[in-house]
C-alpha cells in the first residue's frame, strides 16, 4: 500500500541548504534517469544523511522540541520567553518555526531513503555486497525518520515514495502501521549491515546502530500500547536490549567503564560508546558531500559570566574558551539539578558547568597571564558578598589556550593547552597540568580558597556567612529560581540571576572542531549511544514487573559514575520515578526527554510538578503530538481533512 506526501514541496519550501552535494548525476528533488548508476544511486543514499548534520542535530529547533517542554528544561531568567512555544506550550500552533521545520526535515529525505531501497536490484556498477549495505542503510535511515514523525506527530503519512512522486492528498496511516514498517526496516537492515561501517566511515550506520534503534523504537511503541504477534513491545525492548548487553563485543559495542571518559574530548571522534554518529566537518571525507555543518548549540545552553563583567573578564564574542554564548536560553529546572547527588555522582559536572573562570592565550603573547587576573578590591568584596581576608588578592586564570592559525580545518583553532594548577600563580606553562580530559569540566566541589575561579554557582545552600568563606562569588543556585522558574529581574543588587548551570555536552575546544566563528564547534554529536541500551533494558524491565532485572542495568551506569573514594548508591527497589531520574542523569539534553515522558504518558504530572509554566499551557486532550507544520498543510488540498493535529488552524485533528 503506498502513500504519497508532498516531498518535493517540502524541499523547495528550504528544509534544508546544501553547500557542496556533488551528486552531480542525480537531482534528489525531481528526474532519475540515471539512478541506475551506481555512482549516482549511492550518492543519492549519502544525501539520506543530510538532515542529521544540517538541522536536526547541530542547531536548537531539535533540541528545544526534543527536549523541552518537560520536566527537566526552563528558558533562563536573561531570556524567559526564547522559544516559549516548545519549551511551555505558550503559543505552540503549526507556524511555530521548531516544529514546523522538524517535520520537513524529517520528511525530506524520506523520499531519497524510499528511491535508494526501490532502485537497488537495477543499479549498474558497484559489488553486490555494497549495493546490499547501502540499501540497509536507507532502511535504517528511513526507520529513524519515520520514528521522529510517529514520535513527535503520531499518525501522519508513512511514504513509500519517491522524491519527484508528488501527492496533494496524502492520507494519515494508523500509529501501528509506522511502528511495523519501522520494526521492519530496522530488523531487515540489522541482518545485513556488518559490525563494522561500510568503507570504515563512522559517520555511517551500521549494525549496531539499526539494532540500538530497534530497541527505541519497540519502547517508544510500547508506550503506544503495541504488540508483535501477541507479545507486549517492552517484552520486545526487553529482548532486543539485553542481546545487545549480552553479545557486545560481538557487535562492536562498548561501555565506558568510566563515565568521564564518555565526554573527554579525546574521544568525541567517533566515540567507541556511540551506536549512532553524526559526525562533524572534517570528521570524515563524506561530510563535505551533503552538509552545511555548523553547531551553534552551545550559545544556547551556556549561560554568559560576561554578565558579571568586573570579574569575568572576556567579552562574549572573543571568549576563546567558551564560545560566543549570546543567547543564553536553555537552562535546566530544579529538578534537574537536585536530580543529581555530586557526593558520589560525577555526571553532575560532566553534565553541567557551575564555575566560571577567566583564561590567558599566552603563546604569541595574546593574552598574558597577569593581564587576566583580577584584583579583589574592597569595592569588590562588598558588591558580591566575598570574604575580606582576600582583599588586594588576585583571582588569576584557570586554563591556558593555545591557537593553531594552519589547522586542517581552514579555520583558526583554540585548544586548551592545560590547566593552571591551584596555587600556581606564576604564569610558567611548565606547570601546567596537560593530561585534561575535558577543560569545562569542573571538579565538584570548588574548594573555598580557589583564587582560579571568578563566579561559583553553588548547588549547597551557602549562608552569607559561608559565601564569605570564598574567594570567589557564590551564588546559590536555589535563589536563581522564584518557585519553579527563574527569576527574570536582579535579587542581589547584581546580573547573576542571568546565570545559570549550564549543559557543556556540546562545546569542544580541541583542533579541528571550531568552524566560521565562535559560535560554532562542529564536534560529533551521538544520535544514540550505549547507555540508552542499559537504560531501555531497565525501563522494560521494570514496565514488566522484573525490577530487581531493571535496578541490575541502572546499577551499571551509576557505578561507573561514582568519583572515587565514594560508592554509588545500590537501588534496592525501582519504580517509574526511578527509570525517569536515572535517564535524567545520564541523558541530560541528548534529545530524548519528551520521547521518554510521552511513552509514559507523564508529560502533564512532572509538568505539574516541576515546570509550572509550562504546566499552566498543557492540554492532555492535544500537546501529546507536536503541531503539523503549517507550510505543509498550505500546500496540500485536503488539509482539513488532514488535520494540524488539533491545534486549531484546521477543523479537526485529523486523527
Amino acid at each position: 500500500m503506498k502513500k504519497k506526501i508532498l516531498y518535493a514541496v517540502a524541499l523547495l519550501a528550504g528544509t534544508l541548504t546544501f553547500s557542496s552535494c556533488q551528486l552531480d548525476e542525480y537531482n534528489p528533488t525531481g528526474g532519475d534517469a540515471n539512478i541506475e548508476n551506481f555512482d549516482a544511486w549511492s550518492g543519492l543514499e549519502v544525501y539520506c544523511y543530510s538532515p542529521l548534520a544540517e538541522q536536526l542535530y547541530t542547531v536548537y529547533d531539535f533540541l528545544s522540541v526534543a527536549e523541552g517542554g518537560t520536566d527537566m528544561w526552563l528558558t533562563s531568567g536573561g531570556a524567559p520567553d526564547y522559544a516559549m512555544q516548545p519549551i511551555y506550550y505558550e503559543g505552540l500552533t503549526t507556524n511555530t518555526n521548531a516544529t514546523n521545520k522538524l517535520f520537513k526535515q524529517a520528511y525530506s529525505c524520506i523520499g531519497s531513503c524510499n528511491a535508494v531501497i526501490h532502485n537497488a536490484d537495477k543499479v549498474q556498477g558497484g559489488t553486490e555486497s555494497a549495493i546490499a549495505t547501502l540499501t540497509a542503510e536507507a532502511k535504517t535511515l528511513r526507520a529513524f525518520y519515520n520514528l521522529i514523525l510517529v514520535t513527535y506527530y503520531g499518525a501522519v503519512t508513512l511514504s513509500d515514495n519517491e522524491p519527484d512522486d508528488a501527492d496533494v492528498n496524502p492520507k494519515r496511516n494508523t500509529v501501528e502501521e509506522f511502528y511495523t514498517s519501522i520494526i521492519t526496516d530496522l530488523t531487515e537492515a540489522a541482518a545485513v549491515l556488518d559490525v563494522q561501517p561500510y568503507q570504515g566511515n563512522y559517520g555511517r550506520v551500521c549494525k549496531k546502530t539499526a539494532l540500538g534503534l530497534l530497541a527505541r523504537a519497540y519502547a517508544q511503541g510500547a508506550g503506544e500500547g503495541l504488540t508483535e504477534n501477541g507479545v507486549s513491545y517492552w517484552q520486545r525492548a526487553k529482548e532486543v536490549a539485553e542481546d545487545i548487553i549480552n553479545n557486545a563485543a560481538s557487535y562492536n559495542v562498548y561501555l565506558y567503564p568510566d563515565v568521564a571518559d564518555v565526554w573527554a574530548e579525546a574521544n568525541n571522534r567517533n566515540n567507541p560508546e556511540a551506536l549512532f554518529i553524526v559526525s562533524g566537518r572534517d570528521a570524515n571525507d563524506d561530510s563535505y558531500n551533503y552538509v552545511n555543518c555548523n553547531n551553534n548549540l552551545l550559545i544556547y545552553t551556556i549561560c554568559n559570566p560576561y554578565k558579571i563583567s568586573d570579574l569575568y573578564q572576556h567579552a562574549e564574542a572573543s571568549n576563546y574558551y567558551l564560545g560566543q554564548v549570546n543567547t543564553n536560553c536553555f537552562a535546566p529546572s530544579q529538578y534537574t539539578i537536585n536530580v543529581f547527588d555530586p557526593s558520589w555522582d560525577k555526571r553532575y559536572e560532566n553534565t553541567f558547568m557551575t564555575a566560571f573562570a577567566n583564561f590567558s592565550v599566552v603563546d604569541d603573547g595574546l593574552i598574558p597571564y597577569s593581564k587576566v587576573r583580577v584584583q579583589i578590591k574592597n569595592s569588590t568584596i562588598k558588591k558580591y558578598g566575598m570574604g575580606s581576608q582576600y582583599a588586594n588578592q588576585y583571582i588569576y586564570p584557570y586554563l591556558d589556550i593555545t591557537r593553531n592559525t594552519n589547522s586542517y580545518s581552514g579555520y583558526t583553532q583554540y585548544m586548551c593547552k592545560g590547566i593552571w594548577p591551584k596555587g600556581e600563580t606564576s604564569g610558567d606553562q611548565s606547570t601546567l597540568i596537560t593530561d585534561v580530559k575535558n577543560p569545562f569540566v569542573i571538579d565538584y566541589p570548588v574548594d573555598v580558597d580557589d583564587n582560579r575561579f571568578a563566579i561559583v554557582l553553588s548547588k549547597d545552600y551557602k549562608t552569607a556567612e559561608e559565601k564569605e568563606q570564598s574567594i570567589y562569588f557564590t551564588v546559590n543556585i536555589d535563589d536563581l529560581f522564584d518557585g519553579d522558574q527563574y527569576k527574570t529581574a536582579p535579587f542581589d543588587d547584581t546580573n547573576s540571576y542571568q546565570l545559570y548551570p549550564s549543559l557543556i555536552k556540546y562545546d569542544w575546544l580541541y583542533d579541528g572542531v571550531q568552524g566560521s566563528s565562535m559560535q560554532r564547534r562542529n564536534g560529533d554529536m551521538m544520535v544514540m549511544r550505549t547507555a540508552e541500551i542499559y537504560l531501555i533494558a531497565a525501563e522494560a524491565c521494570q514496565q514488566l514487573g522484573e525490577t530487581a532485572t531493571a535496578a541490575k542495568y541502572l546499577q551499571v551506569l551509576r557505578d561507573r559514575a561514582a568519583r572515587p573514594g565514594t560508592t554509588a548508591p545500590t537501588l534496592t527497589t525501582v519504580d517509574e520515578n526511578t527509570i525517569f531520574d536515572e535517564y535524567a542523569r545520564e541523558m541530560a539534553g541528548e534529545f530524548n526527554r519528551w520521547a521518554l515522558l510521552k511513552r509514559h504518558r507523564a508529560i502533564g504530572e512532572r509538568l505539574k510538578l516541576y515546570n509550572s509554566r509550562a504546566a499552566q499551557y498543557f492540554n492532555e486532550d492535544i500537546h501529546y503530538c507536536r503541531p503539523i507544520s503549517s507550510d505543509f498543510l498550505e500546500q496540500i488540498d485536503n488539509s482539513d481533512e488532514y488535520g494540524d493535529n488539533g491545534y486549531g488552524t484546521t477543523p479537526g485533528k485529523g486523527y
